[in-house]
C-alpha cells in the first residue's frame, strides 16, 4: 500500500527577524537607578550599566545636550547592547541615529557632511499647530463631473461631494477637485474616519470606523471609533520632525513648468550637499518657532560605532559640532587600546586626539566571567526558541572563555540544526561537539596560519 503524504502548513503570521541585540530591552534598572543583575536582557555590567543609567536621566532632563560619552572596553563586551539599551531606555519618540564611524568616507559626499547629516538626524522638533479641520465618518462620496474643458471625450471632475458624521451631527461639503486626489490617494471609502485641514485641503485617514467592526475583511484594519464634538472644529495636532527632514524639505528644488526643471525631475538625483547657509535659516526659523512656544527641541542620541574609524578632519569637525547650540548627545564606542589616530603617526588612546578625549565621560566595559557567558547564553537561546540542557551551557560557557562569547552564540543555530538532523527537539553535548569540530573560531584560525604559514601565499 502507497504511504500517504502528509505536510505540516507552515503558520502565516509574521515571525519577528532574530538580530544581534533583540533581547536587549532596557538598561535594566531599579527605579533609584541601581542595576538589577539580570534584567531587560542585560547581564553583568552593573558599573556600565548605573554610569548610563544616569546619563539617561540627564538626557530626560535636557541636561546633557552638546555633551559626548565613549564606551570603551574589549569586542563583546557589550559596548552597542548598551547603546540600544540607553536609546530603549528613552522610548521611540526620542530620536536615535546610529552609525558607524567608516560611513563618512562617501565618493559622492564629504566626510564633515555625512557627520552633520546625522548630527541633524538626532535632533529632533515637536510642532504643535491648532488647524482648522472637518473630521468625521465618510456616509457620502460622490464626485459630480463635467465635460472636460481641453476638448476631447474624456470627463473631468468639477468638485466632490463628501458628508462627514461625528456624535454630535452631520455635514455635507463640497471640495476642490484637487482634494479628491488626495482622497483616492488615502483610499479613502465610506464607513471611514478621516480629517481634512481647511487651509491647506490635506487628507489624513484615522482609520475605519468601529461600527463596521463586525465585517470580515481580509486586511487587518485598525478601527476608530466615531470622532466626537462637531463636523468643523479646531484641533491641536502635534509633529515629530526631525532637523535633517527640514533640511532635505527645503534643499530640494521646487519643480517649474520650464524644460530644464522637467528634465531634472525625470534624471535620477545625485546626493546633494546642503549648504551651511540653508542650515542656519532654518536654525534661525526653528529658534522662532521655539521662542513662539509652537516647538519643542528634542535633543536626541546620536550613536558613533568604531569611532577609531574616524580621521582628524572628522575629530576637528565634532569638536566645533558638538559647541553648537542645536547639538544631539554623543555616544561614541571603541575596541582599541592605544593605536595611531587614523591618517597620523600620533599615538593616542583609543584611536581618538586627547584634545577630544577631554570632552568625553568615558564608561568601560568588563570582561564577563564564566557564569555571566553561561547566562548570556541561555538568554540567547530562548530568544531563538531553542531548548539547550543544562550541560551545553557550561560547554558552551567553556568555549567562550576559550574563544570568545560571540563565537560561542553563533554555534546555538547549527547546533539546533544538528540536532533536529538527529531527530531531537533539544541541543546536547555531542551537537555542540560536532559543530565545534567542524567551525574554527578566529584563535584557532591563526594558530593554524601560523604553523602552516609555508603554505599560504603571504
Amino acid at each position: 500500500m502507497e504511504k500517504v503524504k502528509i505536510e505540516e502548513i507552515q503558520s502565516t503570521a509574521k515571525k519577528q527577524r532574530i538580530a544581534t541585540h533583540t533581547h536587549i530591552k532596557g538598561l535594566g534598572l531599579e527605579p533609584t537607578g541601581i542595576p538589577i543583575p539580570l534584567a531587560a536582557g542585560f547581564v553583568g555590567q552593573l558599573e556600565a550599566r548605573e554610569a548610563a543609567g544616569l546619563v539617561v536621566d540627564m538626557i530626560k532632563q535636557k541636561k546633557m545636550a552638546g555633551k559626548a560619552l565613549l564606551l570603551a572596553g574589549p569586542p563583546g563586551t557589550g559596548k552597542t547592547a548598551l547603546a540600544l539599551g540607553i536609546s530603549q531606555e528613552l522610548g521611540s519618540k526620542v530620536p536615535f541615529c546610529p552609525m558607524v564611524g567608516s560611513e563618512v568616507y562617501s565618493s559622492e559626499v564629504k566626510k564633515t557632511e555625512v557627520l552633520m547629516e546625522n548630527f541633524r538626524r538626532a535632533i529632533g522638533l515637536r510642532i504643535k499647530e491648532t488647524k482648522d479641520v472637518y473630521e468625521g465618518e465618510v456616509t457620502e462620496l460622490s464626485p459630480e463631473e463635467t465635460e472636460s474643458l481641453t476638448g476631447g471625450y474624456g470627463k473631468s471632475i468639477s468638485h466632490v461631494i463628501i458628508g462627514l458624521k461625528t456624535v454630535k451631527g452631520t455635514k455635507q461639503l463640497k471640495l476642490d477637485p484637487t482634494i479628491y486626489d488626495a482622497l483616492i490617494k488615502e483610499k479613502v471609502a465610506v464607513g471611514d474616519v478621516i480629517y481634512i485641514e481647511a487651509n491647506s485641503g490635506a487628507v489624513k485617514r484615522v482609520g475605519r470606523s468601529d461600527a463596521f467592526a463586525t465585517e470580515f475583511d481580509l486586511e487587518a484594519e485598525e478601527y476608530v471609533p466615531l470622532p466626537k464634538g462637531e463636523v468643523h472644529k479646531k484641533k491641536e495636532i502635534v509633529q515629530d520632525v526631525t532637523l535633517q527632514d527640514l533640511d532635505a524639505a527645503n534643499a530640494r528644488p521646487q519643480g517649474g513648468q520650464d524644460i530644464l526643471s522637467l528634465m531634472g525631475q525625470m534624471m535620477k538625483p545625485r546626493k546633494t550637499e546642503i549648504t551651511d547657509k540653508l542650515r542656519q535659516e532654518i536654525n534661525q526659523v526653528v529658534n522662532r518657532y521655539i521662542d513662539e512656544g509652537i516647538a519643542e527641541l528634542v535633543p536626541g542620541v546620536l550613536f558613533i560605532d568604531e569611532v577609531h574609524m574616524l580621521d582628524m578632519e572628522c575629530f576637528s569637525y565634532l569638536n566645533r559640532a558638538l559647541e553648537s547650540s542645536l547639538s544631539p548627545i554623543v555616544i561614541f564606542a571603541t575596541n582599541r587600546g592605544v593605536c595611531n589616530v587614523r591618517g597620523t603617526d600620533m599615538p593616542s588612546p583609543h584611536g581618538v586626539p586627547i584634545d577630544l578625549l577631554d570632552r568625553l565621560v568615558i564608561i568601560r566595559t568588563q570582561i564577563y566571567n564564566p557564569s555571566e557567558m553561561i547566562q548570556i547564553i541561555a538568554i540567547r537561546a530562548q530568544v531563538e526558541e531553542l531548548t539547550v540542557d543544562e550541560e551545553c551551557l557550561v560547554l558552551l560557557g567553556d568555549i567562550g572563555q576559550r574563544t570568545s562569547l560571540r563565537h560561542a552564540v553563533q554555534l546555538l543555530s547549527p547546533a539546533s540544526i544538528v540536532a533536529n538532523m538527529n531527530g531531537r527537539d533539544s541541543i546536547c553535548k555531542a551537537d555542540i561537539e560536532e559543530v565545534t569540530s567542524l567551525y574554527l573560531d578566529a584563535k584557532s584560525s591563526a594558530k593554524l596560519l601560523h604553523e602552516q604559514q609555508e603554505k599560504y601565499i603571504s
